[in-house]
């Protein structure tokens, strides 16, 4: 299995998407500071829309992200096994009223998964309290522990998909979740 990389977040790291997604004082850790010593603030989303955490969603998962072209993904849960991975499930759903391409950086850029095809590799979980962010995990094939195949949902046409990653400390309860093109939240931890 391909090792993760673990990449510590420092200060030039941070893009406005990435800054929506420390969202500290939702996640409890208001006043975790960056390199520079100063504490971490949050930002809006490029896309201009915050994602609704749970209690927006009346209760039908932790979080909802927008995306372009109508494209939405609730995350439903975010489980930690006894393996030592985390589990993020959730729905990804076309909201528009015409067929929505998925778009190629879902998966990300690291050469090794371009050759795979089409999947969500691209998304990233981060630690706030050590300070890390997780990648999604590959097999010993290189192919990512993720939904794949992915190209076009018609209007109104949901998938369940899945991401795996490693999972942080136990003493870590949430994290931000990144996926590129779509807005940033912070997520609770089960298990």
């Amino acid at each position: 299995m391909r090792t993760c990389f673990i990449i510590p977040l420092r200060r030039q790291l941070l893009t406005p998407v990435l800054a929506a997604g420390l969202i500290l004082g939702a996640s409890g850790c208001a006043g975790v500071g960056n390199q520079d010593g100063g504490a971490m603030t949050a930002a809006s989303a490029t896309s201009g829309s915050a994602p609704r955490e749970k209690q927006g969603l009346g209760g039908t998962g932790l979080a909802e992200l927008q995306g372009q072209n109508g494209l939405a993904l609730t995350i439903t849960s975010a489980d930690r096994d006894p393996a030592d991975y985390l589990t993020v499930r959730g729905d990804l759903k076309n909201d528009g009223t015409q067929t929505a391409v998925v778009p190629a950086e879902l998966r990300g850029d690291e050469l090794a998964v371009l050759r795979t095809g089409p999947s969500l590799a691209g998304a990233t979980v981060t630690d706030f309290v050590q300070r890390k962010r997780y990648y999604v995990l590959r097999d010993t094939s290189g192919h990512p522990l993720t939904t794949t195949g992915l190209t076009a949902l018609n209007a109104g046409e949901s998938v369940h998909v899945f991401m795996q990653f490693p999972a942080p400390p136990t003493s870590t309860t949430s994290v931000g979740f990144q996926l590129p093109l779509f807005d940033t939240a912070t997520i609770n931890i089960s298990g």
